[in-house]
């Protein structure tokens, strides 16, 4: 039996878009003909996948996954909506999300597909469901929060995939109220127009300030506005921003009478403990596939 060295399946993957495990076993029962490992492959399904690679993945799901202060969440994408909803699409996303949680290592994209799941790579997981399934399949993106000390995180899932949102939250408190708000903080974000950009003032980006406070002058100046005040409208106008983007200052979805500071407040004197949003991540299938 020829030897199968690393260079030779690396080199049948470059040509198949199979997974180097699949390479490997298919060039030792070709006993190393390329050639014959390829048609090996293809009756497998597995060198089709290198076709499907450049279609478009405007589907998919997002999950989540939830542990012990730690959540995960990807964006798995595939080219229909039938395949996005097949039990084993879903399995694989939700596998991918919970392996986020159980590796701190894994903090972004390149990480997750680097990353051995079940005793196989990432990638080459993606590789053979792309074979099995007939479609081409892509990660996304995917990120992971954790929180320090006896925080929680909370999570939620929209529309069968399309949203998904975690959040973590700060505090020493614990009890049902607190699994309650870290859920119903998860559909906040989920459902809020405009969607959230940060968790308060400090955390929105400030060239995106830039770019609002641009935008506020220019319409300032086409409503005739005189020049001397135009600098007091953009200001009430960033103010009037930093309302609608900032997770604290926004009225909460379920009750609008009150912010979502002031909900945390009346928690967290509920449990007789502060109560504060770490971090929170949404993803919209579809809105980053780039990434």
């Amino acid at each position: 039996m020829a030897e199968i060295t690393a260079k030779a399946v690396k080199a049948l993957r470059d040509r198949t878009g199979a997974g180097m495990m699949e390479c490997k076993k298919a060039l030792g029962e070709a006993d190393g003909d390329a050639d014959k490992a390829i048609e090996v492959l293809r009756e497998r399904g597995l060198a089709k996948a290198v076709k499907r690679s450049g279609r478009a993945t405007s589907e998919g799901t997002v999950a989540i996954s939830l542990g012990d202060r730690v959540a995960g969440i990807v964006e798995l994408g595939c080219e229909t909506d039938f395949v996005a909803k097949t039990p084993d699409f879903q399995a694989l996303a939700a596998s991918l999300a919970k392996s986020v949680v159980e590796d701190a290592g894994i903090d972004r994209r390149e990480a997750l597909l680097d990353a051995t799941v079940e005793g196989e790579k990432v990638s080459e997981k993606i590789s053979a469901a792309i074979g099995k399934m007939g479609e081409n399949i892509q990660l996304n993106r995917c990120e992971r929060i954790a929180v320090a000390g006896s925080g929680k995180v909370g999570g939620y899932v929209h529309a069968g995939g399309k949203l998904g949102v975690v959040v973590g939250l700060a505090t020493e408190a614990s009890g049902e109220a607190l699994d309650v708000l870290a859920k119903d903080l998860s559909m906040h974000v989920a459902a809020a127009d405009p969607s959230p950009v940060s968790v308060d003032r400090d955390g929105v980006p400030q060239e995106l300030i830039e770019r609002e406070k641009e935008l506020f002058r220019r319409q300032a100046e086409q409503e005739g506005k005189p020049a001397k005040v135009i600098d007091k409208i953009v200001e009430g106008r960033i103010k009037k921003y930093y309302g609608e983007v900032c997770l604290l200052e926004q009225r909460f979805v379920k009750d609008p009478d009150k912010t979502l500071k002031q909900l945390l407040e009346e928690v967290g004197g509920q449990l007789a403990s502060p109560v504060g949003v770490s971090s929170f991540v949404r993803f919209k299938l579809g809105e980053s596939a780039s990434e």
